[in-house]
């Protein structure tokens, strides 16, 4: 829609408020909301104020002023707001002084990747399918204080409950066992197809759900690929709707990487292709039905892969998930239709139109503004400079020897790995003024200070039962 159209749909419709939201550097979104009689379609040009000091990562308190302004194609009716017909728009953020992009928008990035694509003219866009994989809990509780430290969570559906006292009827889904069950056993099912009916309304065109490998209500959704920024868009109204239903339904639902021990985390591998004058640019002659192109982009993935983890996995948790020697796709190589390496060419259709890759290290903790813009510049660079990928690995990479991967690189052990990898090696995101070395180094020292900090000195409860008695 065009501005017009929105302020004309708000009338037509009984729109009482609107909603504007953004995603802050971390990839959460914020929002304020606004009557709709003070909405015009100057607003769509001259932005709404806020405080950018407030807001994590971003202004100094003496350069606070920023500005909101709303992309009309966004245009929504919010299905999770009570009170009043609202209407959800998602923003850009702008320098008041210079109208000018903020370089550290996720949203600003995502889109000055999809230009910098056009800029090289190796495509028009470059599509992305993520499959974000997240857990449904009962109930959870945690804390940390000087003299105390803990987490619990609980699921009807979890395999530890199999035991448990009062209205128990089985069903459980065991321990890595929970990849396709139908009901009883799939006690989400329905919160899923709520889930999925909600999404379709808001356009976001489901492809599947259903459950995932882990017990305990592990589940995914998959929606059917989209340009960068609208499927940046996308993954933040997905997570939206899966926290709210679930939080409606009275449950809770997160897409940290990996709450559970002892069974799969939840990853998002993310599909994407190059596509120019309509045509898929990734089919060809080479291996698995590739091109060149194709080949080269995997190469670029490669070639950066440690430093694209503190974009893709960029959580401390991001790496309870990615350890060697588990299910985690952690050694990065390439393969047609092997889920244990780091990229997959999935072989469904031998359609050109099917021929994509499937980065299958990040995670839905990720800003997928920011992750997916990263993506695409590694393979742009390995694109433009002829990154050979090396040769594909289409064995068991869990059933190969230590000898046998001595020479097969793998995901950095940690976050301060990434970052240190990101520190070393960014000169590829800084191209077309993608990434600023602002945001880089602001991303860094923000993680460093507030995360990695922040768990290096705090003791855990297993440290406890390791090293009370020493």
């Amino acid at each position: 829609m065009k501005p017009h159209e929105v302020i004309g749909f708000c009338r037509d419709s009984g729109v009482e408020m609107v909603d504007f939201k953004f995603t802050d550097m971390l990839g959460i979104w914020q929002h304020f909301t606004v009557p709709m009689a003070e909405v015009d379609e100057s607003v769509f040009e001259d932005g709404l104020g806020f405080d950018g000091s407030s807001i994590r990562g971003w202004q100094a308190i003496h350069a606070s002023d920023m500005l909101v302004v709303p992309d009309p194609k966004t245009a929504k009716l919010d299905p999770f707001i009570k009170g009043a017909k609202t209407l959800s728009l998602i923003t850009d953020i702008v320098e008041p002084m210079t109208k000018e992009p903020y370089a550290r928008d996720p949203r600003y990035v995502a889109k000055s990747a999809e230009a910098y694509l056009k800029s090289t003219g190796l495509g028009d866009e470059i599509l992305f399918g993520p499959e974000p994989e997240f857990f449904i809990f009962d109930k959870v509780r945690f804390g940390s204080t000087p003299n105390d430290s803990f987490y619990h969570f609980d699921s009807e559906e979890g395999a530890w409950n199999a035991g448990a006292q009062g209205a128990n009827l089985g069903y459980k889904p065991r321990y890595k066992g929970g990849y396709f069950p139908v009901a009883p056993t799939d006690m989400v099912h329905p919160l899923r197809i709520e889930m999925t009916r909600i999404m379709n309304e808001l356009g976001l065109k489901v492809e599947r759900e259903h459950h995932e490998v882990a017990t305990a209500g592990q589940c995914e959704i998959d929606v059917y690929r989209q340009p960068l920024v609208m499927m940046a868009d996308h993954t933040m109204w997905l997570k939206h709707v899966v926290k709210n239903v679930a939080a409606r339904n009275g449950k809770t639902a997160t897409f940290m990487p990996k709450p559970l021990f002892g069974d799969n985390g939840s990853g998002m591998h993310c599909h994407q292709s190059i596509w120019k004058d309509g045509k898929p640019t990734f089919a060809g002659e080479e291996y698995a039905g590739m091109s060149k192109t194709a080949l080269y982009y995997i190469g670029g993935i490669l070639k950066h892969a440690s430093a694209l983890c503190a974009f893709t996995n960029p959580t401390t948790n991001s790496y309870k998930r990615l350890v060697p020697g588990f299910e985690a796709p952690v050694r990065l190589a390439y393969s047609s239709r092997n889920r244990s390496a780091a990229i997959r060419i999935p072989m469904y259709s031998p359609s050109p139109k099917a021929k994509r890759i499937e980065v299958r290290f990040p995670d839905g903790a990720a800003n997928p503004y920011l992750a997916f813009a990263a993506m695409t510049m590694a393979g742009i660079d390995g694109i433009l400079n002829k990154v050979d990928p090396g040769d594909p690995l289409d064995k068991d990479i869990y059933g190969m020897s230590p000898e046998e991967l001595s020479d097969v690189r793998s995901t950095p052990y940690g976050l301060e790995g990434a970052l240190a990898a990101l520190e070393s090696d960014h000169q590829f995101l800084l191209k077309g003024d993608v990434f600023s070395k602002g945001l880089i180094e602001t991303w860094i020292d923000w993680k460093r200070a507030n995360e990695i900090d922040q768990i290096r000195t705090r003791p855990t409860p297993h440290e406890f039962e390791l090293y009370y008695e020493v």
